[in-house]
């Protein structure tokens, strides 16, 4: 894990949701965020001068927010021009800290750009553009794109939340227009456009925001929302994924029915488990959704391979492991089963019985293998006792 190494927007929102499951709150980071804007802005103009946020009705504009309080805390004069009514913020964080400049109208101006005609251009110790932030894409709408070009027009020192609006963030592409700055402060890591868009961005600081490093490491809910797929009406079955689980024994019977369950209830189409005849049949009575694949004998074993070949050429991805036993034909069958799907470079997720086996095959560094072990299996694999609290 490189952590100078820049990120892409979607990698961004994967921290934001890890660290809120790792307890460290959105609100947290928000805050965080605005303050580091509001310190940078501080130790670059003169303590009595006048700071104007162009702020959206997005998160980018709930860090201004925070950077607006901060700044008037420390005798700042501060000015927030609003785009559009603050009737439509709809997010919750937004409105707390929109909410909370509300209650500052002895140290905080507000206005509500409902009518971008009617905004002039300004001179000020510091301009803060805090209107889009970095999943925003393609050409500006109203009343935002005016609002940039009275923020260009304007005079000051000028500062971008994280990105400029109006630069892609993973690209540097300028569809229309955008802000152009002198700095820009950036949160957790670098964004990947930022170096490409460097004649908008101007000087580029990165601040941390309190994002956990294990936020990067672990598979946390935010790996998860960036992978869901919104169906459509006219999908076709297996548009949506078709699972082979190669599981199950004789004795282990539940592992691979509640593999091929689980799968189905997080949306795969098809769901293929492939098990020794007497076990097959028992895992097609858990579900008639479940596609029981009958491998002759008591356990697998590499004279199962040939059968199991076309299974896994219509398969968008693989478990092979739950339940499996470790007889010593199943050890073995396991190891070619697993250079096989590596042959294919499909995903592959290797559980439980299957671990050992996988540990003599020569894996290649890929992104779509995952091992899936407990705490002891976890150390028979590493010789190390896994990280207290990841047991």
């Amino acid at each position: 894990m490189n952590l100078k190494e820049p990120i892409d927007s979607a990698t961004a929102r994967v921290l934001d949701f890890n660290s809120e499951y790792l307890g460290v709150s959105t609100i947290q980071l928000m805050e965080n965020a605005g303050k580091a804007v509001a310190e940078e802005v501080a130790e670059r103009i003169d303590p009595k001068g006048k700071v104007v946020i162009f702020a959206g009705l997005g998160r980018n504009g709930g860090d201004g927010f925070v950077a607006a309080r901060h700044l008037a805390g420390m005798g700042f004069k501060v000015q927030v021009f609003l785009a559009g009514s603050s009737r439509l913020i709809r997010d919750s964080l937004v409105l707390t800290n929109w909410n909370a400049l509300k209650a500052m109208p002895l140290s905080v101006s507000i206005r509500e750009v409902t009518d971008p005609s009617e905004l002039q251009a300004v001179e000020a110790g510091a301009l803060i553009d805090a209107m889009l932030g970095t999943g925003i894409k393609g050409t500006l709408r109203p009343p935002i794109r005016e609002m940039v070009e009275v923020f260009n027009s304007s005079k000051g020192l000028k500062v971008a939340v994280d990105v400029p609006t109006g630069v892609d963030a993973d690209t540097g592409e300028v569809v229309d227009i955008a802000v152009r700055v002198d700095l820009t402060v950036t949160f957790h890591r670098a964004k990947k456009g930022l170096e490409r868009a460097s004649e908008y961005a101007g000087e580029v600081v990165v601040a941390g925001i309190g994002i956990p490093p294990e936020a990067a490491v672990i598979a946390g809910p935010g790996d998860v929302e960036t992978i869901k797929v919104r169906r459509k009406p006219q999908s076709h079955k297996g548009d949506y994924g078709r699972l082979l689980v190669v599981a199950g024994s004789r004795t282990y019977t539940g592992a691979p029915a509640l593999a091929g369950l689980a799968a189905l209830r997080i949306g795969v189409d098809l769901a293929y488990i492939a098990s020794p005849e007497w076990t097959a049949y028992t895992v097609a009575g858990f579900s008639p959704n479940l596609i029981a694949v009958k491998l002759d004998g008591d356990h697998f074993s590499p004279i199962h391979l040939a059968a199991i070949k076309p299974f896994l050429e219509k398969a968008t991805g693989m478990v092979v492991g739950p339940g499996l036993g470790t007889h010593k034909e199943t050890y073995e069958a396991v190891k070619e089963l697993i250079k096989m799907v590596i042959g294919t470079g499909k995903p592959l997720l290797v559980d439980a019985d299957a671990l050992e086996p996988f540990k003599e095959v020569e894996a290649p560094k890929m992104g779509n293998i995952v091992l899936t072990p407990h705490g002891g299996e976890f150390q028979k694999l590493t010789g190390e006792r896994p990280p207290k609290g990841l047991e």
